[in-house]
């Protein structure tokens, strides 16, 4: 896909992945639609870029794909990429894990994921072309002790965009995933110092190095599709 003049959705972008990989197509030439919830950090990042608009909000809000979908055609005139990338991670031992916050994370990082993927597809399915990519992780492919219910939204997501690339093959429309391992975002600053000693055995990659294979998945031509890029440290032990 060319991106020069495009049109991109990316939740999750006020930090971490989501403000790389806002950087990375902006410099590609894409017209961005932002969204998260902290929208001092979002109208941050927008005025820096060269032409990116945000809506702040829940990404648990029912609402917000289809008002981001209307947004995106209504602002810039079309839609051809979301980047589905919001997320969070709620990890712990059985006897102490919060099954809350567990559950709020299968929200996020699953149901939001769903609502926001199905909405952008319907849309994709009407104009003929588009390109969603699902922000899962390595954690979606191996499993480890104490993050299993971390492990089982991303597992979700892979099946999920694995099911979503079958049933539109044949078509111009694209799915695939991004499975990063440990990159640096803030994402494990709450983890017992053990467990970080562990997930960072191996190194660290930065956000930018997530936003460059983001853009390398997309910037592929028309007959190449690399449904899954898994992307670690070097020197990753998992």
């Amino acid at each position: 896909m060319d991106l020069q003049n495009k049109v991109a959705i990316i939740t999750g972008a006020s930090g971490g992945i989501g403000e790389a990989v806002a950087k990375e197509l902006d410099a590609a030439g894409m017209s961005l639609v932002l969204t998260a919830r902290s929208l001092d950090k979002l109208e941050h990042l927008a005025s820096n870029l060269r032409d990116a608009k945000i809506i702040a909000g829940e990404i648990t809000d029912p609402e917000l794909p289809q008002k981001l979908v209307d947004f995106a055609i209504q602002t810039f005139g079309d839609l051809n990429v979301v980047f589905n990338n919001a997320g969070m991670m709620t990890v712990g031992p059985i006897e102490s894990i919060d099954i809350e916050a567990i559950c709020q994370m299968v929200r996020i990082n699953v149901e939001s994921a769903y609502r926001m993927a199905y909405t952008a597809l319907k849309y994709f399915k009407k104009s003929g072309n588009g390109f969603l990519i699902n922000t899962s992780s390595i954690a979606g492919l191996k499993t480890v002790p104490q993050i299993g219910a971390y492990c089982g939204t991303k597992f979700a997501i892979e099946a999920f965009t694995d099911s979503l690339r079958l049933e539109l093959a044949g078509t111009d429309i694209r799915v695939a995933s991004i499975a990063p391992g440990t990159v640096d975002t803030g994402l494990y600053d709450h983890w017992s110092e053990e467990n970080k000693k562990f997930i960072y055995s191996g190194g660290v990659l930065q956000s930018p190095d997530i936003a460059r294979c983001v853009r390398f998945i997309l910037e592929q031509p028309g007959n190449v599709l690399i449904p899954r890029l898994l992307v670690v440290p070097a020197a990753e032990p998992v």
